[in-house]
């Protein structure tokens, strides 16, 4: 199987403090996203692509206040948004927590990631409304929300609805203008370096660099203000 970055992952404490923080820092305004009613979430996106990850885009999400509590108060929110340490991080300032990566054979990627002793979630299928109208896809949220290895794992996405002839015919870049920010490279380092690089290639991930060291994603981008290196620091 194959797969390829489909989008970076911030975590904002408030899509307000996320527009600023973009603004700020990029030199660009978030275009517009969408909510997630099952998460309680929405999100505000940024088209980095380039030939080298011609899907890439960027996610500032933050937890929705207006969104309905879910029935099942055990529920967790994707992204370890729950988790304390990742909340009192974001209350500074938005954070790079994650990594999102696209393919055509999510439930293969499941299995080869079970065969590691890896379990990446159940597959979810959602959907919310966009400009160009409904995207639907299927992700990997685990129950207890985690992203495993410190978020360098990715979460697996695959868009469009199950055996549907064109999966890719509505993803988000379809809908976002060019931003004039592009991403460059993405390099992780994680001390679990021999078990996440073998989990790379049981999902067929390519484009992503991996070295020994403390757990960390970094994200180098071509923006308006220049280059912009972005870093989880492990969080």
């Amino acid at each position: 199987m194959k797969s390829q970055i489909d989008h970076l992952v911030i975590v904002a404490q408030t899509l307000a403090q996320g527009v600023s923080w973009c603004e700020a820092t990029l030199g660009v305004t978030p275009g517009p996203g969408g909510e997630h009613p099952q998460f309680g979430t929405h999100n505000r996106l940024i088209k980095i692509a380039t030939p080298k990850f011609p899907l890439a885009y960027l996610e500032i999400i933050a937890i929705n206040p207006e969104a309905k509590s879910p029935g099942d108060t055990r529920a967790r929110r994707w992204f370890d948004m729950d988790e304390t340490t990742l909340q009192a991080t974001v209350a500074v300032a938005p954070q790079l927590v994650h990594f999102v990566a696209q393919t055509d054979e999510l439930q293969a990627g499941r299995t080869a990631l079970k065969a590691l002793g890896i379990d990446r979630g159940p597959a979810l299928q959602t959907s919310r409304h966009s400009r160009k109208g409904l995207l639907q896809w299927q992700i990997t949220v685990r129950e207890d929300g985690q992203r495993l290895f410190d978020g360098a794992l990715p979460s697996l996405i695959q868009w469009g609805k199950p055996a549907e002839a064109e999966p890719l015919r509505l993803h988000p870049r379809n809908s976002l203008p060019r931003s004039g920010v592009t991403l460059q490279g993405i390099v992780i380092t994680h001390p679990t370096t021999v078990k996440l690089q073998a989990a790379y290639e049981a999902i067929g991930l390519t484009g992503v660099m991996v070295d020994t060291g403390p757990a960390n994603i970094c994200a180098t981008l071509h923006t308006p203000k220049g280059p912009v290196t972005l870093q989880s620091y492990g969080i």
